[in-house]
């Protein structure tokens, strides 16, 4: 099952980047180029990276000029992010190119990529949800708040692993559609973003 799978690499990738704990830390991908890992491992690496570029920009203290260069940082991170994913369904394509849909086949609400970038945000707020439960200089109540919301992550990722194990058999079985949708981001594009264009009149 591809969630097992994918669980794996997210934990190894998190556990590898607190490793050095450093949003510059070059990645060291240690799966097959070509390789569904490789680009899962890369896509939490990312993901990971960009969680913690995102607590940096939101610093009440931030000069505001290192504010907007964090924003930037998180837009070309989110650029990246989105690449990956659509790799990502680029491998799932192929995999099913010579699959026929059955005549009553549905349309999922997202593809096999958006379910398994889900699933990596997921292990990130896991992980980070459980150094929140380790912590000693909290309150009580902070411990057990937290220890809650782990249970109801843990369980999230339990349900979202099995729908996304569901889907790509759905998919793989022609009940349902194997469909991509280009993001079509236009803040980042200078041809659609009007400040972008405007800027170059």
């Amino acid at each position: 099952m591809i969630s097992a799978t994918a669980n794996q690499i997210f934990q190894r990738v998190i556990e590898d980047y607190h490793v050095h704990d450093k949003i510059d830390q070059p990645v060291e991908n240690p799966f097959e180029r070509s390789s569904l890992s490789h680009l899962l491992y890369l896509k939490c690496w990312i993901d990971t990276a960009q969680w913690h570029m995102e607590d940096v920009v939101r610093n009440p203290d931030i000069d505001p000029r290192e504010g907007l260069y964090w924003k930037r940082r998180i837009d070309r991170q989110n650029q990246e992010r989105t690449d990956t994913v659509e790799f990502i369904d680029s491998y799932y394509l192929q995999q099913f190119s010579q699959t026929v849909p059955l005549m009553d086949a549905k349309i999922n609400t997202e593809s096999p990529a958006w379910a398994i970038d889900r699933l990596s945000i997921l292990a990130l707020k896991i992980y980070h949800m459980e150094q929140e439960t380790l912590r000693t200089d909290v309150s009580n109540a902070h411990l057990v708040a937290c220890q809650e919301k782990l249970a109801i992550l843990m369980e999230q990722r339990k349900d979202l692993s099995q729908s996304i194990d569901e889907l790509l058999l759905d998919i793989q079985e022609g009940r349902k559609y194997m469909k991509v949708y280009k993001q079509m981001k236009m803040y980042n594009d200078p041809n659609l973003n009007p400040v972008l264009y405007g800027a170059q009149k």
